[in-house]
C-alpha cells in the first residue's frame, strides 16, 4: 500500500521524459522518483493507438509492482491516447503532461494563434486543440508534426547542423500562420528549444509543458494527502535513526529504468539532470 513516503513513477518513450523529472526534482525535492523509459520501443509517435495503450500498460503494471503512489504519464503520445484507458484500469492517481500545457498556452497567447508541435499521434489526436479551444474559444491551434525531432534528441544530436535543417522544414509552416505561442508537445522537444526558439524568433513564446506539469503534480499530491515532507518526518526521530534514514534516501531517492541501452541512457540522464552519478536497470517490459 502505498503511502506519503512512496515514489512517484514516471515514464516516458526514452529519455524525453527526463525533462519532467528534472522539473519534479526542482519542484519537490524530498520526493522519491521511479522512472521508466522505454527505449528499446521509442519513438511511440509513428504507432497506433492500440500498440501505445498496450505498451503504457506494461509500463503501469510495472510502476504498480514497484509501490508508486502516483503516476505521471511523462510522455505526449500516451498522455494523448492512452491516458484515459490507464486510469480506469488503475486506482493510482495519474497525471499527464497535456492539460497543463495547454492551459498555459491558453492564458498565454495574445493574438490567439497558438501552435503545437509534436508527434504524428499527438498532433493528429487533436487533444491540444479540444483542451485548449474549451479553455480559450477564441483561440485557432496549428499543429505540425515534427517526427524526426525524436530520434535526433536520441542521437543526442542536440546542437548539429541536420537538426538546424530539419527543424527550420518543419517550423516555416508555422513562422506564417502569424502564431505568438508555441507549445512544445514532446518531451524531447525542451532539448531542442533553443533551436526551436531562433527559428521562431523572439516574439513567439514556447511552452515547455514539463514545469506545469510538475506543479499540477503536487496540487494532486497535496489533494490526495501523499505530499512527502522530509522536515515533517525526520522532526519525530533520534538523531542515529534520522542519520541513517539520510543515507538510505540519498542512495534510493531516484531509480531508472530501461528496455534498452542502459549505458547509453545513464551517460544522457547524467548530462540532463545534472545529479551526480546515476544508475539504470534494464527490465524485460514485456514481462507486465
Amino acid at each position: 500500500m502505498a503511502d506519503k513516503g512512496s515514489p512517484i513513477g514516471v515514464f516516458d518513450s526514452g529519455i524525453g521524459g527526463l525533462t519532467v523529472v528534472r522539473e519534479i526534482m526542482r519542484q519537490l525535492p524530498d520526493e522519491k522518483i521511479i522512472y521508466f523509459g522505454d527505449t528499446a520501443r521509442v519513438p511511440y509517435g509513428n504507432k497506433s493507438q492500440e500498440t501505445v495503450t498496450r505498451y503504457s500498460e506494461q509500463i503501469v503494471r510495472f510502476l504498480e509492482a514497484n509501490q508508486v503512489k502516483a503516476i505521471v504519464v511523462a510522455c505526449n503520445t500516451a498522455s494523448a491516447v492512452a491516458l484515459d484507458e490507464l486510469e480506469k484500469k488503475s486506482d493510482i492517481p495519474m497525471i499527464g503532461v497535456v492539460k497543463p500545457g495547454a492551459k498555459v498556452a491558453a492564458d498565454t497567447t495574445r493574438n490567439g494563434k497558438i501552435g503545437i508541435i509534436g508527434t504524428e499521434v499527438t498532433v493528429s489526436s487533436g487533444i491540444y486543440s479540444r483542451y485548449i479551444t474549451k479553455l480559450n474559444h477564441k483561440a485557432t491551434v496549428i499543429g505540425k508534426a515534427c517526427p524526426l525531432f525524436v530520434p535526433l534528441v536520441e542521437e543526442g544530436l542536440l546542437h548539429d547542423a541536420v537538426t538546424d535543417e530539419i527543424a527550420r522544414r518543419y517550423l516555416s509552416e508555422l513562422i506564417v500562420t502569424g502564431i505568438d505561442t508555441l507549445i512544445l508537445g514532446c518531451t524531447h522537444y525542451p532539448l531542442i528549444r533553443s533551436t526551436v526558439g531562433k527559428i521562431m524568433g523572439e516574439k513567439v513564446t514556447l511552452v515547455n509543458p514539463a514545469y506545469e506539469t510538475a506543479m499540477e503534480l503536487k496540487e494532486l499530491l497535496v489533494r490526495s494527502r501523499l505530499l512527502y515532507s522530509r522536515n515533517e518526518t525526520e522532526s519525530k526521530l533520534p538523531n542515529e535513526t534520522l542519520h541513517a534514514n539520510e543515507m538510505a534516501l540519498e542512495e534510493d531517492r531516484y531509480r531508472f529504468y530501461v528496455s534498452d541501452g542502459a549505458e547509453k541512457f545513464k551517460k544522457f540522464a547524467a548530462s540532463i539532470i545534472k545529479y551526480g552519478f546515476l544508475s539504470a536497470k534494464i527490465v524485460n517490459i514485456e514481462e507486465y
